[in-house]
């Protein structure tokens, strides 16, 4: 019985598979020190996101 529980538990969790947590390290032009360009995106713009500059 808990495994069938378990399986309607995820069933409502479908929507956060669309999307991805993008870590991109970017070069400050101020102080010429990296930080981290972190963003939430749907899956389809993951390339976008990197190849932009």
């Amino acid at each position: 019985m808990a495994k069938k529980v378990v399986a309607t538990l995820q069933k409502g969790k479908t929507d956060g598979r669309g999307f991805a947590k993008v870590i991109k390290m970017v070069k400050s032009p101020k102080t010429g020190a990296y930080v981290f360009d972190e963003q939430v995106i749907p899956n389809d713009q993951v390339k976008d996101f990197f190849n932009k500059k």
